[in-house]
């Protein structure tokens, strides 16, 4: 009849819908994925130029995880010097509507959860004044 305890065994370790979260459990997964679907398909080098803040390591094991995961599709062309680019597949293409809603749920709640790691971390901290604070 829908109760808790049926929604949970939904998400069990070997659910399905557990993929979708671990898709993009990168940080940089998303924002690669929301950049190819801006400006279509293509290389690496403008790929990185466009996204900025992103190293070619990061951004090469992104590629590789979006491509492992059938998000996008690496295009090599028989070209002098060879060249390769990359676009979203129909699956990538899908994920932009639920990504678009859990940025939407960022915007509402973020406040919130930045507010609640800041307390958290007030109660982590020993009392007294701070050791790194310096005198004036």
């Amino acid at each position: 009849m829908g109760g808790a305890a049926e929604q949970l065994d939904d998400y069990t370790s070997d659910c399905r819908a557990r993929v979708a979260f671990e898709v993009l459990a990168n940080r940089w997964d998303s924002v690669v994925v929301f950049t190819i679907a801006a400006y279509g398909p293509m290389r690496p080098a403008v790929l990185r130029t466009r996204i900025g803040g992103i190293s070619q390591k990061v951004l090469n094991d992104a590629l590789r995880r979006l491509e492992y995961n059938g998000l996008v599709e690496r295009r090599p062309y028989r070209e002098a010097p060879p060249r390769v680019d990359y676009a979203l597949t129909e699956a990538g293409a899908a994920l932009l509507e639920p990504m678009r809603v859990m940025g939407a749920w960022a915007v509402r709640h973020a406040d919130a959860i930045l507010d609640a790691q800041e307390r958290f971390e007030a109660r982590r901290r020993p009392p007294g004044p701070d050791p790194l604070a310096r005198a004036t």
